[in-house]
């Protein structure tokens, strides 16, 4: 049998991928009032933008019960768990203690550096070695690799979740008034930082453009594009970077779920690049 990867929702894949591909998306939950809403599973009516909404990693317990059974699957070839950034969410730190309990070597535990598709891509790379027959080390090095090469950056109309959720240091989200600029942000080893921030959201659009083309390098990539709310943003986005970036060879578009959502706020639009790209 084939390697199985794990994933978690965040990683916001299209469900044909994730079927095509035989991946297991663990849910991660949404917190609003005294309900528990599992991501991709339980139906989520939320305002995003309420302070009585917030998000929770998955539990030891769940991520234990999934390898468990994606071991079994995978008839003892083994198992990689591509997951958020430890950074940004309890998840991977909650799968690192299920391997432990589990005792097992035949699972690994990968930290993607990234959310939403800067998670997911990384899993496509690791997906298509296990589909491909590839051994355990051979499916995990592709996900290490991946998650490695990838850059992230996002437009927000407002800093005020990140911070509240504290994924964006106040210090670092407050020069400047928000009411005049758009922030845009970028992920460093694991960490939502604040790359600039821009007058214009026309210009806004355009420097998120730049940033990602400038990461690509001129090299064929991979490209995921999510947004929240903000569809027609996101084609003009996708219209340039297929003008810019010649050697794009896939392009992914999803919409940020409600676990990234709450944290994002609507209106937000982000691009991954991954130089190289991840075996499609």
């Amino acid at each position: 049998m084939a390697v199985v990867v794990v994933t978690d929702s965040s990683a916001s894949l299209p469900p044909d991928l994730v079927a095509e591909l035989g991946i297991v998306v663990v849910p991660l939950h949404v917190l609003a009032g005294d309900r528990t809403i599992r991501e991709g599973i339980d139906p989520i009516d939320v305002d995003y933008g309420s302070d009585d909404v917030s998000t929770s990693a998955a539990s030891p317990g769940e991520l234990r019960a999934v390898y468990e059974r994606a071991l079994e699957r995978s008839a003892g070839a083994g198992v990689v768990a591509v997951h958020l950034s430890q950074q940004l969410s309890a998840t991977w730190e909650a799968g690192r203690q299920a391997i432990a309990e589990l005792g097992s070597e035949r699972i690994r535990l990968v930290d993607s550096l990234g959310a939403g598709l800067a998670t997911g891509l990384p899993v496509l790379a690791a997906a298509r070695r296990a589909v491909a027959g590839d051994g355990l080390d051979a499916v995990h090095e592709a996900a290490v690799a991946a998650a490695s090469r990838s850059r992230t950056f996002f437009l927000v109309n407002r800093t005020e979740q990140l911070r509240r959720g504290g994924r964006l240091s106040t210090a670092a989200s407050f020069f400047g008034s928000e009411l005049v600029t758009k922030p845009l942000l970028q992920i460093v080893e694991g960490r939502l930082e604040l790359r600039e921030k821009v007058r214009t959201r026309s210009k806004a659009y355009s420097r998120l453009v730049a940033a990602a083309v400038d990461a690509v390098g001129g090299e064929p990539a991979a490209v995921g594009v999510q947004h929240l709310g903000a569809g027609d943003a996101a084609a003009t986005v996708v219209a340039q970077l297929r003008e810019r970036l010649p050697d794009l060879n896939e392009l992914v578009q999803a919409e940020f779920g409600p676990a990234l959502a709450v944290h994002l706020g609507l209106g937000a639009v982000g691009i991954v690049v991954l130089p190289g790209g991840c075996g499609g």
